[in-house]
């Protein structure tokens, strides 16, 4: 077909649809390959088909880019992929294919250049697979355009693109390719950098920035090349890294900075989600699974790094930044939120979470890196504590303050485990620098709002003490509950009185309304309400109880101030200090006092025991609980202990 002679962009809009039709079906199209070469090109370059270039551009670029992929990733079958490869190879070896695409990165048309971006990645990729080697252009163009373009579009296709190249490689085997990769933008990236983030230890620098939309949508992909940046330091077993993997460790005072100062609230948020999975080693989650990954030392300087990014969050704290940090109302899709007229907007919770978790992972690995014991854990925690009330206004009335992490965290599994660990290592740490025995340390806590035994109790009752909800956590992936709860029962079994304490409880505050938490008279411990708790009843994941050799099971509350019993028959109990407990709960515990809280307590954790112990016989559980029994039978152990030692003292 003589494309010259044929001349208009209708018979080439109909020669790309047959082209493209032809790759749906899975079939290569009639035409000669050489003729498809010459109608891709010409789509691709279609500046001199008039009004209708930017049509013929886009469906162009979408072909190909869809194309290569299919060949990239082995969708077509083998005889069809054979020949659209052919035409690759052609258009990348015989034309000048990728200088025009590159072109399209500069495009005033956002949709042009996201197209070209996208187009660009695939093409890279897929020469990179055939010959081991970069595009020339490519990499030219980009490292021209981070080192003397102002912020817009063309900074945004090509950062795209190569945000787009690191995901592909980060997966892949060969993690040289990546290493190779980042050595050839090194430069280049930093100079965006300092483009981009405001000079350390000035924050007036910042009003230099004009937060433009522009702007905003460049540092947004920064971000991301940040984040896949930091993957890279990760996965390659470099012992050093280059500059532009450690950006947002040894650059993080001039992000927190960007934070304080810039009124954009999705920039805020998004730098403190970045930091969070930094700080909880997560980075990258939301691309692909992990597979396994994790901060290992991979880099010599990775532990000072780290060390440094907590430091700067710290320092930022004490400097007054959450004075400076407006929060805004929650996002509310399909229009605004329904308020009434003595309640304000709700703030939002994820970027509440974010702050949070930022500040207490800082707080954890600061004291578990520092020799001097100089970290002001109280002071931090209080800043915190006192930003939230802020951020709640007067929706909120919270008059202990370990009730923050169910407030924050009660409906974010991850986020709450996460939490919950931070706080049990706080107080470990600070027990032992402040040499205080478990009692004394339970109450300096309190003050602070890091007790993990109040902390504790608020989980069992924000699920109504289901054990079924526990056994959930234990065998997911998704959250650290297991190396949370093994570390709690530890403290508990040489803690009973605080866990004891904990538990005891009394007067109420409120939230939204509703009588939320309810607090102990003697020692200021908080918890909910279990029967009027605003916290949502979680449903477990699985029946457990549900197979051959399980019972029926019913769970009966007779009222607010006694114990709910599960009633079952010939359950096969995992340990003889669980048929004590049972036989305490149904005769001394419900005949000589009021069943609390306590004893719900531990009948769900007697409850998960069993189940436990029921699938570990049936080779059905995923791991080795060993230890882990071993820990509830201690629990177990403490508490028919404390039942013995109430019917020996009581009256005749």
């Amino acid at each position: 077909m003589d494309m010259s002679a044929s001349g208009g962009a209708e018979q080439l809009f109909q020669s790309l649809s047959h082209v493209y039709r032809g790759f749906l079906r899975g079939t290569c199209p009639r035409l000669m390959g050489g003729d498809v070469v010459k109608v891709i090109m010409s789509g691709v370059c279609g500046r001199e088909h008039g009004k209708a270039s930017w049509e013929i551009s886009c469906s162009s670029m979408t072909l190909l880019e869809k194309i290569t992929s299919g060949v990239l990733l082995h969708k077509l079958p083998a005889d069809v992929s054979a020949g659209w490869e052919e035409i690759l190879k052609a258009l990348l070896e015989e034309t000048d294919l990728m200088s025009q695409l590159v072109q399209q990165l500069h495009a005033e048309d956002q949709l042009v250049s996201h197209l070209a971006a996208k187009t660009v990645s695939r093409c890279v990729l897929y020469l990179l697979k055939k010959s081991g080697m970069w595009s020339p252009v490519w990499q030219k163009t980009c490292i021209q355009v981070f080192s003397s373009c102002p912020p817009g579009p063309a900074v945004d296709a090509c950062l795209w693109s190569l945000i787009e190249v690191f995901k592909r490689l980060l997966t892949g085997p060969s993690q040289e390719t990546v290493r190779n990769l980042v050595a050839v933008f090194d430069g280049s990236i930093m100079v965006l950098c300092s483009k981009l983030l405001p000079e350390e230890k000035r924050e007036r620098t910042l009003d230099i920035f004009t937060f433009t939309k522009s702007w905003t949508t460049t540092f947004c992909l920064f971000l991301d090349l940040l984040e896949a940046l930091t993957m890279s330091s990760i996965s390659c077993e470099a012992e050093v890294c280059l500059r532009s993997q450690r950006i947002a460790l040894i650059h993080s005072s001039a992000l927190l900075t960007v934070i304080s100062y810039c009124s954009e609230v999705f920039i805020r948020k998004k730098i403190l989600l970045f930091l969070k999975k930094v700080l909880l080693q997560k980075v990258g989650d939301d691309w692909f699974p992990r597979d396994g990954m994790s901060f290992r030392l991979r880099y010599k300087s990775l532990s000072s790094d780290m060390s440094l990014l907590t430091r700067h969050v710290l320092q930022a704290v004490t400097a007054g930044c959450l004075q400076r940090i407006q929060t805004e109302p929650a996002a509310s899709f399909g229009g605004a939120q329904h308020i009434l007229v003595d309640e304000g907007p709700k703030p939002d919770g994820v970027m509440l979470r974010a702050l949070s978790l930022v500040l207490l992972k800082s707080i954890e690995l600061q004291l578990q890196a520092e020799v001097d014991g100089t970290t002001d854990v109280c002071g931090h925690l209080h800043s915190l504590w006192g930003f939230l009330r802020r951020s709640y206004a007067s929706q909120v009335e919270v008059t202990h303050l370990c009730c923050w992490i169910s407030l924050l965290f009660g409906d974010q599994d991850d986020d709450l485990m996460e939490a919950a660990s931070s706080f049990l290592s706080i107080f470990l740490i600070s027990r032992r620098s402040l040499g205080l025995d478990c009692s004394a340390m339970s109450e300096v806590a309190c003050v602070s709002g890091y007790n993990p035994h109040c902390h504790f109790v608020l989980l069992l009752q924000s699920i109504s003490f289901d054990h079924s909800i526990l056994l959930d956590f234990l065998i997911s992936s998704e959250t650290c509950f297991l190396k949370y709860f093994v570390r709690y029962l530890k403290v508990l079994t040489g803690d009973w009185q605080g866990f004891s304490a904990a538990c005891g409880c009394k007067p109420t505050s409120h939230v939204d309304g509703k009588d939320e938490f309810t607090v102990c008279a003697h020692s200021s411990h908080l918890r909910p309400n279990v029967e009027d708790s605003v916290l949502h009843t979680r449903v477990g994941l699985v029946e457990y109880d549900s197979s051959d050799e399980s019972e029926e099971s019913e769970t009966t509350y007779e009222g607010p101030a006694e114990c709910a019993i599960r009633k079952k028959t010939s359950v096969p109990l995992w340990s003889e200090s669980s048929s004590l407990l049972s036989h305490h709960m149904c005769t001394d515990v419900m005949g000589q006092r009021t069943c609390g809280t306590l004893d719900r307590a531990l009948l769900c954790l007697s409850e998960l025991g069993q189940v436990v112990k029921r699938l570990q016989q049936k080779k059905l559980f995923p791991y080795n609980p060993s230890s882990l029994l071993k820990l509830l039978a201690e629990v177990q152990d403490c508490f028919h202990q404390l039942n013995r030692c109430e019917t020996l003292q009581a009256p005749t």
